[in-house]
């Protein structure tokens, strides 16, 4: 039943398309990826940083997959630096993976969820976190966990206006001051590049205040892939919305992504007041907007992988009740299969390619047989993955990639 009601809204609200047989595999479009697969093949060869980025909730934040999917990239097609990062270290447990994030003085955080979401804070970039400080003397700094973990470039954002202030950045033994005042209210964005690989960049405040919006590293010499995760626990898509266009265009501009990866879903599926019309009406908003900033760059929507729950109160719905799996009291949550649904539809319709990260795991209940497997592949909460689980996941990711790769009908050399 519940799925005749998704198919009956989805059409009823679908945009003009052509007729087309709905897709069913565990990749779909992988067509529209053919740009950034070109790329890819080229990147030892032509010396060139292929850069993808992936925004999503705690999944991308906990850099778990994407850091292994990060591995698996970096060797087959070189390794182009650690990507785009918040700025310091936005929240408490803040973890990042293959470089180390400092963070001294006093400092404000602002963020699109949660205790760091302030509406009256300052504006928000393709990160979802500000820093700021009025202070002189406070600083952030990146440290490259190994020696082969080095990078030659590196890129920080800050809004702009009057009366704000200046920084001084540091990348190896190189300075650069930074003056952040402008006649109105903006964003910018400034490079340092050194001639030899380096393993300390910084920021520190000369004069308040000052807000950044991001920073990165990157290998840029040889050529390369970088994939940034940029996640933020407990959020949904609606609140990467939070964000502003003139600072994300402006981001965006900077980093030239090459593929853009949305990995949102799970906690709309546990959102308490979930409605079919109103997350159909959201997501294919959210889309839009970014397709608007990013023209022209391919995305791939990650569907919203399994879970489970043992409220009741989120096991059924007005439209239908959870079935268990198994004998115990756990759930997939009653808003999940409508949630991955309308994301596969929405994919499609709008011009995204679509990975089924539930279907890769096995389907429905999968969360409950991961969690309780030696060693597990899940946490107990059945929503998160341990590093095994994870690893898993980013080799399949990726092994589907490269065989849609392999067949894809890319430009000659």
């Amino acid at each position: 039943m519940i799925g005749a009601l998704i198919a009956a809204m989805l059409q009823a609200t679908a945009p003009a398309a052509p007729a087309a047989t709905p897709c069913t595999e565990v990749l779909c479009d992988a067509d529209r990826l053919a740009p950034v697969f070109a790329k890819l093949r080229d990147a030892r060869r032509t010396g060139q940083t292929v850069r993808i980025l992936q925004i999503g909730d705690s999944h991308t934040a906990a850099d778990q997959v994407t850091g292994s999917w990060r591995t698996l990239l970096q060797a087959r097609f070189g390794r182009g630096g650690r990507g785009i990062l918040p700025p310091g270290r936005p929240y408490a447990g803040y973890l990042t993976r293959d470089i180390t994030a400092t963070q001294s003085g006093p400092w404000t955080t602002n963020g699109i969820f949660g205790s760091a979401w302030h509406p009256g804070g300052g504006l928000l970039g393709l990160t979802g976190y500000t820093l700021s400080s009025a202070i002189p003397g406070a600083a952030i700094g990146l440290r490259a966990d190994r020696p082969d973990l080095t990078f030659d470039r590196f890129t920080v954002c800050a809004l702009t206006g009057p009366g704000a202030g200046s920084v001084q950045l540091t990348l190896g033994g190189m300075d650069k001051t930074w003056t952040l005042a402008a006649p109105v209210a903006g964003s910018d964005c400034t490079t340092l590049t050194s001639p030899l690989p380096v393993a300390n960049a910084g920021v520190a405040v000369l004069q308040g205040p000052v807000t950044l919006t991001s920073w990165a590293t990157e290998a840029s010499k040889a050529g390369g892939v970088t994939l940034s995760n940029l996640g933020t626990v407990g959020a949904q898509l609606l609140h990467y919305d939070r964000t502003d266009d003139l600072v994300v265009a402006r981001e965006l501009a900077a980093y030239r992504p090459d593929l853009i990866v949305i990995a949102f879903g799970t906690n709309e599926a546990f959102y308490p007041r979930f409605t079919l019309g109103g997350y159909d009406a959201q997501l294919q908003a959210s889309l839009r907007r970014l397709q608007r900033l990013a023209p022209g760059v391919p995305m791939l929507l990650i569907g919203a992988p399994d879970s489970a729950t043992r409220l009741p109160s989120l096991q059924s719905s007005a439209i239908t009740v959870s079935l268990p799996c198994g004998a115990g009291e756990w759930r997939p949550t009653a808003a999940l299969a409508s949630v991955q649904s309308i994301q596969r539809a929405r994919a499609h319709q709008l011009g995204l390619a679509y990975w089924d990260w539930s279907q890769r795991m096995g389907g429905r209940c999968t969360a409950t047989d991961w969690a309780t497997q030696t060693p597990p592949l899940m946490r107990g909460d059945r929503v998160h993955f341990t590093s095994p689980g994870a690893a898993r996941i980013a080799g399949w990711l990726e092994a589907d990639l490269e065989a849609a790769m392999a067949s894809a009908a890319l430009p000659s050399r």
